[in-house]
């Protein structure tokens, strides 16, 4: 196994871990925890369907695969809802920043990961071609 699936198969453990920790802290109501709704969704539901994500992302991790890319893109893309950059704005940044960083880290890992099997993929079918 490539070692960008070994990071890839990190970030993506961090993402799920996180998100438990936040919707285990919402249903225990232990602070800080997640506003219970936001104005567009219920966060408990958008914290499963993150996880679940980052899970199928996980389970069908192949750097060839197009669609197992998306899964992991959509993972990241649903994990910066949580712990993205906006964070640094919330009131209550002093008492979730570790989450907000180590999210961020493991969006930045996967991504690079992303990036490095697509263009591994493309050099090896240039290759082929030639």
């Amino acid at each position: 196994m490539p070692l960008t699936n070994h990071s890839s198969t990190a970030a993506l453990s961090v993402l799920i871990i996180l998100q438990a920790v936040m919707l285990s802290a919402l249903y225990a109501g232990v602070p800080p925890h997640p506003p219970v709704a936001t104005p567009l969704f219920g966060i408990a539901p958008f914290l499963g369907a993150s996880m679940s994500a980052a899970v199928a992302a996980m389970l069908l991790s192949s750097p060839s695969n197009r669609c197992d890319r998306g899964l992991s893109l959509l993972a990241v893309v649903m994990a910066l809802v949580s712990f993205g950059p906006q964070k640094y704005f919330d009131a209550q940044f002093g008492l979730i920043w570790p989450a907000v960083i180590s999210g961020q880290l493991a969006c930045l890992a996967l991504l690079w990961a992303l990036v490095s099997d697509m263009r591994s993929g493309t050099k090896g079918r240039q290759e082929e071609t030639a």
